[in-house]
Order: structure tokens, then C-alpha cells, then sequence
């Protein structure tokens, strides 16, 4: 620090004593903490949100992967088998972050398929609901022979 701006922070703080102004550091301190937590607070907001936001969208990836490739094979056993991959990616990513998942086996046409999830997170902030919703669907894998249209 140069020999200058010393001079101008003594001055600065003579000034300061000789108006009494000894204690707006404390009060300045007291108005900012608020403000200061509330940044904190809402940035784990944020990364729980994306986190679990991710976590719903691996999983009905994983669940419409599964179920696209079961549909032809198990006409009706591939909405049992596609909650399962649900159901596990959900317990392997994020069992206390993902709540109550709302799983939906979707099949918009007859040779689509696919998986909705729309779950609630956990907050920091009280009174405040947050969900993530989360969707995948595609073509039923079909294998045909050689020769087969």
C-alpha cells in the first residue's frame, strides 16, 4: 500500500471518531449477515435443484432405454421392467433427493414408448415447493430378419 492511500485511511478514520461514527461498522455488519446468508442459501438451492433435476432426467433416460428395447418382445411386460430402472437409478443417484417420484409409463403412439417422472426436492428455504419434471420417449426397438419389411 502506498504512502498516499495510508494517509487517506488514517484521515478517513480520524474523520470517523471525531463524528462518532465508532460503530457503523457493527451496524453495516448486521444489515449485510442477512443478505450474505440469503446468497448462501439460495446458491445449495440451486445445486440441489439441478442435482435432482438430473437425477430425474438419467433416470427416465434409463427407463424409456429399457423400455424401448423390451415393448416389441413383452407387449405388456415392459412397463413393469422400465419402473424397475426407475426405480433403481433413483435409489443409486439420489434416494433423499428425488421425493415421492410420480412415474408415468408413457406411450404417445403404437410404436413409441417412454417414461415421465415428476418428483418434489427438498428445500432450504421454508413454505417454498420445488419439483423437477423430466420426460423421454422414443421408437420401439424392433428386430426383423433379413428379408422382413
Amino acid at each position: 500500500m502506498s504512502v498516499r492511500v495510508r494517509r487517506w485511511v488514517r484521515r478517513r478514520v480520524e474523520a470517523a471518531s471525531a463524528r462518532g461514527e465508532s460503530g457503523m461498522t457493527a451496524i453495516e455488519f448486521v444489515f449485510l449477515t442477512p443478505v450474505l446468508f440469503f446468497m448462501i442459501f439460495a446458491t445449495v438451492q440451486f445445486a440441489l435443484y439441478f442435482f435432482a433435476d438430473h437425477v430425474a432426467q438419467a433416470a427416465a433416460q434409463a427407463g424409456a432405454r429399457k423400455a424401448r428395447a423390451t415393448a416389441d418382445a413383452q407387449p405388456g411386460g415392459w412397463r413393469g421392467e422400465a419402473r424397475g430402472v426407475v426405480d433403481s437409478y433413483i435409489r443409486q443417484l439420489g434416494p433423499q433427493l428425488v421425493l415421492g417420484p410420480d412415474v408415468k409409463m408413457l406411450q404417445p403412439e403404437q410404436n413409441t414408448v417412454g417414461v415421465e417422472i415428476t418428483a418434489r426436492i427438498p428445500t432450504v428455504f421454508p413454505g417454498l415447493d420445488l419439483t423437477v419434471h423430466a420426460q423421454s420417449v422414443g421408437p420401439v426397438e424392433r428386430f426383423v430378419q433379413e428379408g422382413e419389411n
